[in-house]
């Protein structure tokens, strides 16, 4: 994953105090809703939107919300789009999630969004075995890589870094090796915080 967004503070809700002007107004959490083939073209249009973000097919991402839905989240303000969380159980190793695309609105950041995906996922049922999360984050993409440490050491939880997939392997001359992170879920997620609530619908 060549992008992904660094959000390590708490979606706030601001009450307005101003009489109704503008910048002042009540800003409501965001809603989790599980994916759904439907949504890829929803997230396809956010991610060329946002430019920083790898791009991929609408087809993929319908695909993904078609077979990874239990892994993965959308974040929602009334019809607006304002994150997403791409996961799935590892074939091989069902006891670990790997995150395999995430992004956030440009103005939804700096308030924790990311994180609170990440552990909404973790809160299901279906990852009730998760020991392991893991990503590929690009050694440029600061950011990203913020994001899983602050999501590490809420937990005190050890990660470890590898290579993934050396730049070489990629056609494209320009990309950046992928690097690996693998974090051990210590801490029970329910023990975590608290997050917005999630739509199982």
């Amino acid at each position: 994953m060549s992008d992904r967004t660094a959000i390590e503070r708490r979606e706030p809700r601001t009450v307005d105090r101003s009489g109704g002007q503008a910048g002042n107004r009540y800003t409501p959490a965001p809603a989790f809703t599980r994916p759904t083939a439907a949504d890829g073209t929803a997230i396809w249009r956010f991610v060329r939107a946002a430019g920083t973000l790898e791009p991929n097919s609408a087809y993929a991402y319908m695909l993904l919300g078609a077979h990874f839905s239990a892994t993965s989240i959308v974040a929602r303000r009334g019809e607006e789009v304002v994150g997403f969380v791409w996961a799935y159980l590892l074939p091989d190793r069902p006891d670990t999630v790997f995150v395999w695309q995430i992004g956030v609105a440009e103005r939804s950041r700096g308030h924790g969004l990311g994180a609170a995906m990440l552990d909404a996922i973790l809160r299901r049922p279906s990852c009730a075995d998760a020991r392991f999360l893991e990503a590929t984050v690009t050694p440029s993409n600061d950011a990203s890589m913020a994001l899983f440490r602050s999501f590490a050491r809420r937990r005190g939880a050890p990660i470890a870094l590898s290579t993934a997939f050396d730049s070489r392997q990629f056609p494209d001359p320009h990309h950046e090796s992928e690097m690996l992170l693998s974090i051990g879920l210590v801490h029970p997620i329910a023990e975590i915080g608290s997050n917005p609530k999630e739509d199982s619908t």
